[in-house]
């Protein structure tokens, strides 16, 4: 199959054949339809994440199943289905519960081992992990879900728990923000979307924010400002020193933060406000992805069209622009979710790029 693959901590992802996936037992192979290009993905290339060298990233997925394990009980080839990131096992409590978005022997496609980058994936402990995709449902929505539409709904309707009237910023207008705006809007709060790119501003507007902040100095105070003393929940959908500050210091008091962003330990743990969360009695919480359990209820609220991910797919490409887009991934102007479909064909010319590697795509230097 041909697939993404780069063969050390930064190194230049490249477009290679490579022998396709085997089912695992309990498993599947699923071929790949449609897969997201996320921060996350770009944060294992980085080096942030444990991985094993060569490596395939990708990890929002989905697709038809392809081949079945031995094991597998409720799947058959030729069903459509997604995945969350998060693998669980199958076996320990934390699965048994429901919960196997924090099960300790996770796998997670992309990291743990080669992901969907790729014209086909594997998938571990099918029974427990696969989702199914309604007819009426297309690839590439149901791919936006596996990493940051469903973090975000778990982090706001699960984790947070926003109540209609309450006040929400968003820190970071990507993928995983524009989807809090989206699902802040439609359990009834009130956002603010705060992004450094006025371009995924005017997309937060579109979908509802009531009010848009530049990032920069001054954040916290014009959150307070319009909202009478500060928000009732703070969302970081970026992951730095600066945004997870922000939003802590955006909140009222006794208010509730959500970390969804990755805080990479690049000059050392990152510094956290502790002072005003012990203080003002804020609640920090974590979002690690959502269970397949969890997902019925949110596929039937996007049956219905509450919510529409396919809103937030700012553009498709094929695995070769994919290959050039992930090195910069982290300094891409964003507004919103790239999809990759593998099926796309070879483009005729090489893509585009300066000496560092650099997708240029429709005159959009590095864009998502």
């Amino acid at each position: 199959m041909r697939a993404v693959i780069f063969d050390a901590i930064q190194g230049r992802p490249e477009v290679r054949e490579v022998a396709d996936p085997v089912a695992p037992p309990g498993g599947v192979v699923v071929r790949v339809a449609a897969t997201g290009l996320c921060r996350s993905d770009w944060h294992a290339w980085a080096g942030h994440d444990e991985i094993t060298l060569p490596h395939v990233p990708g990890h929002e997925l989905a697709g038809v199943i392809a081949e079945v394990g031995a094991g597998v009980d409720r799947w058959t080839v030729g069903d459509r289905v997604t995945v969350p990131f998060v693998c669980g096992c199958g076996r320990c409590e934390w699965c048994r519960s429901g919960q196997a978005q924090v099960c300790p022997d996770q796998e997670q496609p992309g990291f743990t081992h080669w992901g969907s980058f790729a014209e086909f994936v594997a998938l571990h402990a099918a029974d427990t992990n696969l989702v199914a995709v309604p007819a009426t449902v297309g690839f590439a929505a149901a791919a936006s879900l596996g990493c940051r539409f469903a973090t975000a709904y778990r982090a706001l309707a699960g984790r947070a728990r926003v109540t209609e009237g309450e006040w929400v910023t968003v820190i970071g207008s990507g993928g995983v923000g524009l989807s809090a705006v989206m699902i802040a809007r439609a359990l009834g709060a009130r956002v603010i979307a705060v992004d450094r790119n006025p371009g995924a501003l005017a997309v937060a507007a579109d979908l509802g924010a009531e009010h848009t902040l530049l990032a920069g100095d001054g954040v916290p105070a014009a959150v307070a400002a319009l909202t009478g003393g500060g928000g009732h929940v703070a969302v970081d959908a970026v992951g730095s020193e600066q945004t997870c500050a922000d939003a802590i210091l955006s909140l009222r008091r006794r208010g509730r933060h959500v970390q969804i962003g990755l805080l990479p330990p690049v000059d050392g743990h990152p510094r956290v406000p502790m002072a005003r969360v012990i203080g003002w009695e804020l609640d920090v919480l974590g979002s690690h992805g959502m269970a397949a359990a969890d997902y019925p209820a949110m596929m039937a609220i996007i049956e219905r069209g509450v919510l529409a991910p396919q809103r937030l797919i700012e553009r498709t490409v094929g695995l070769d622009e994919a290959a050039g887009l992930l090195p910069h991934f982290d300094r891409a102007p964003v507004a919103g979710m790239t999809m990759i479909d593998p099926a796309l064909p070879v483009p005729e010319t090489p893509v585009a790029g300066d000496d560092h590697g650099v997708a240029v795509i429709d005159g959009r230097r590095g864009r998502r």
